[in-house]
């Protein structure tokens, strides 16, 4: 098992995982950032018209290893006419 670390960058600005997950293989970073991004997306969405929230996976060394981000853009079209 390999410790990841999963940052995340949202409307609060960024948030360094200081003690990391605990995962059987890398193919189990992609479901861990889904579950993530969910969370976040359901906490914070709609507060805003416009959201983007990422999370930056590192391994074990501190080095990243891949970055996934959900963006969120709601437009009114009443107020396009």
């Amino acid at each position: 098992m390999a410790r990841y670390f999963f940052d995340l960058h949202n409307g609060e600005g960024p948030t360094r995982d200081e003690h990391g997950t605990e995962l059987k293989s890398r193919e189990d970073i992609p479901r861990e950032v889904t579950r993530i991004l969910l969370d976040v997306a359901r906490d914070e969405l709609p507060a805003t018209d416009r959201m983007t929230i990422a999370v930056t996976v590192r391994d074990e060394r501190g080095e990243p290893v891949t970055v996934a981000s959900l963006v969120f853009s709601n437009e009114w079209l009443d107020m396009l006419r």
